[in-house]
């Protein structure tokens, strides 16, 4: 059944001559004609103009995580952190409105239902035990969560529920990425070099390089996110307590203030309007 909240990226792959919808157990099923899949899609608000969602946490140990983006109102969500948890990573997955907070000492997660306010889940990650700190992207179709390899010029690969998949040696970095995000669009990882402040680089899904690129400003080395409509790149000014939107060619096109110290905060945007599928 279809109800509001999947990212509108994800429902060109559905393409159904109709849908099966069950009502009760006794009532037959019912065959819709795509056209009224169409509307249900175009009601939801599929590929709606406007702000990105832009959500963001400042550590080491917030209550909330905040809307900043949309309207001018602030939506929050709490974050449940509990005594003697620390933020060192944050992630949202749009696919299934979940938040993923990367707890201290950096192998543990809690990933947080955005519209139910619950916790969802939590596991840890062998592998990233020896990082204490580190960004976080997802690849929402298959829900692989990447994060900065502790000694490598890599990532670590594993899925939403925890379990490790692989590491991924990425092209031309001699050290560890300092920051991640996820190319939806074209299926690329995007990655702040941990050596430079403002040089970024997209790789393929076998790390290869793609493209590299020069940010014209220095950026904090604690988060980054992207906006595969647009081609925007989101991060934190290194002397500015403002968020950069950079374009592709690493051009400064606006700011977003912050409210709080841009080194320790985390954030990710999300997509304008979704549908989820059950």
């Amino acid at each position: 059944m279809l109800v509001p909240l999947m990212n509108a990226t994800f429902t060109q792959q559905i393409t159904p001559h109709w849908v099966a919808e069950t009502i009760r157990k006794n009532i037959p099923r019912v065959r819709l004609p795509i056209a009224l899949v169409a509307l249900a899609f175009g009601a939801g608000g599929c590929a709606t103009p406007g702000p990105l969602h832009l959500y963001t946490a400042v550590a080491p140990t917030p209550t909330v995580v905040q809307d900043a983006g949309g309207d001018a109102s602030t939506a929050e969500v709490p974050s449940f952190l509990e005594k003697g948890d620390t933020l060192v990573g944050f992630a949202y997955d749009p696919f299934t409105d979940h938040f993923f907070l990367r707890l201290g000492p950096g192998d543990r997660f809690r990933v947080v239902d955005r519209p139910a306010r619950a916790i969802k889940r939590e596991f840890t990650v062998a592998a990233l035990a020896a990082t204490r700190r580190g960004d976080l992207a997802i690849r929402p179709p298959d829900g692989h969560v990447f994060a900065p390899h502790p000694t490598d010029a890599a990532v670590i690969e594993f899925n939403r529920f925890g379990e490790f998949i692989r590491t991924l040696p990425l092209a031309t970095l001699k050290i560890p990425p300092s920051a991640l995000a996820f190319d939806t669009a074209r299926d690329h990882l995007v990655a702040l070099s941990g050596g430079d402040l403002s040089r970024v680089t997209t790789h393929n899904l076998s790390g290869q390089l793609i493209t590299s690129v020069a940010l014209d400003r220095d950026v904090s080395l604690t988060a980054l996110a992207y906006d595969p409509e647009k081609r925007e790149l989101y991060a934190p000014l290194a002397r500015e307590a403002a968020l950069g939107v950079f374009d592709e060619q690493g051009h400064l096109v606006r700011t977003i203030p912050l409210r709080s110290d841009p080194a320790a905060t985390f954030f990710d945007v999300g997509p304008r309007s979704f549908l989820r599928l059950f």
